[in-house]
C-alpha cells in the first residue's frame, strides 16, 4: 500500500497526494507505504550528494534503533508530537492533534475512501482496515505519528509525522541521524486545489524543525508522476533531491533543509 504520495491536496487537483495532495499516505509505516517500505531497491537516479547510490546498512538502522530507545521514552523519537502546539498560518490557526481509534477512526476511514484519496493510499474499504493501518502505528515505539490536521477548530487533514532514518525509506536515499518525514492527506473536497496543501506542508515542516532541533532535514517522496504534489512541496520551501525506486512507486525525494528554510 503505496501511500506516499496521496494525500496531500497540494494546490492542485482533488486527486494529487503531494504526500500534499488529498490523498497521499505515508506508508504505513513511517515512511513504510509511502515511500518506503518493505523492500530495499537501490535508489535509481544519481545527481549530488543527495542522489547517491548509497544504502543504510541494516546494522546502521539497528544502532539507531537502539541508540534512541535506550537515550528516550515511548513517543519520544519524535519529540513528543502533542506538545507542538498550534501554528499561525495565512488560513487560519493550524495544530496537529494525535489520532485516537476511538474518537477519529470514522473520519479518517471515510477521508480513504474518498476516490481521489484512495487511489494513492489505497485503504478504502471498511473501517477495519483503517483501523489495522492506525493501530501499529499508535502501538509501536514511538517512530511515526498519525495526527488530525486541525484547521481553526476543524479537522480536515491528516498527517503522519516520522523518522525517516528509522524507516526502510532510509535503505532507499543517504539518510542523516534525525531525519523526519511527513505524509499528507486533504480530507474535504472544499479543501483542496486552494493552495491549502502547500501552506499546511509549510506549517507542519516548520513545526517538525522548531520542535526537533536534532533534525536538520525534513523529507517527503510523493510518487513522481503526482505532479501537483511535487509542486506543491516545491512551493512549501523543499527541494527536489532525487527520483528513487521504491518497491510500490518510482518517488520524488523531495528535502527541506533546515539551512534553507529562511530562503526556501
Amino acid at each position: 500500500m503505496p501511500h506516499t504520495d496521496a494525500g496531500t491536496d497540494t494546490d492542485a487537483s482533488p486527486g494529487s497526494h503531494a504526500d500534499a495532495s488529498p490523498g497521499s499516505p505515508a506508508d504505513a509505516g513511517p515512511g513504510a507505504r509511502s515511500a518506503a517500505g518493505t523492500s530495499a531497491r537501490p535508489p535509481a537516479g544519481t545527481a549530488g550528494e543527495d542522489t547517491l547510490d548509497m544504502r543504510l546498512p541494516d546494522e546502521l538502522v539497528a544502532l539507531f534503533t537502539a541508540d534512541e530507545t535506550t537515550t528516550t521514552t515511548r513517543g519520544d523519537l519524535l519529540d513528543d508530537v502533542p506538545s507542538w502546539g498550534p501554528a499561525a498560518t495565512s488560513v487560519g490557526l493550524f495544530q496537529l492533534v494525535p489520532v485516537r481509534i476511538d474518537r477519529d477512526l470514522a473520519l479518517v476511514s471515510r477521508w480513504m475512501n474518498d476516490p481521489a484519496v484512495a487511489a494513492f493510499w489505497e485503504l478504502s474499504g471498511p473501517e477495519s482496515v483503517t483501523a489495522a493501518h492506525l493501530r501499529p502505528q499508535l502501538d509501536g515505539d514511538g517512530r511515526t505519528v498519525p495526527c488530525l490536521g486541525v484547521l481553526g477548530g476543524t479537522p480536515m487533514s491528516y498527517f503522519e509525522i516520522y523518522r525517516a532514518d528509522l524507516d526502510p525509506l532510509a535503505r532507499h536515499y543517504p539518510a542523516r541521524p534525525h531525519d523526519t518525514g511527513i505524509h499528507l492527506l486533504v480530507g474535504g473536497v472544499a479543501d483542496r486545489a486552494r493552495g491549502i496543501g502547500t501552506t499546511l506542508l509549510r506549517a507542519v515542516a516548520d513545526l517538525v524543525l522548531d520542535h526537533r532541533p536534532r533534525c536538520t532535514r525534513v523529507i517527503a517522496e510523493p510518487d513522481v508522476r503526482n505532479t501537483p504534489s511535487v509542486s506543491a512541496f516545491l512551493s512549501a520551501g523543499f527541494r527536489f533531491s532525487a527520483e528513487v525506486d521504491l518497491p510500490d512507486k518510482r518517488a520524488a525525494l523531495m528535502v527541506r533543509d533546515r539551512a534553507l528554510r529562511h530562503v526556501l
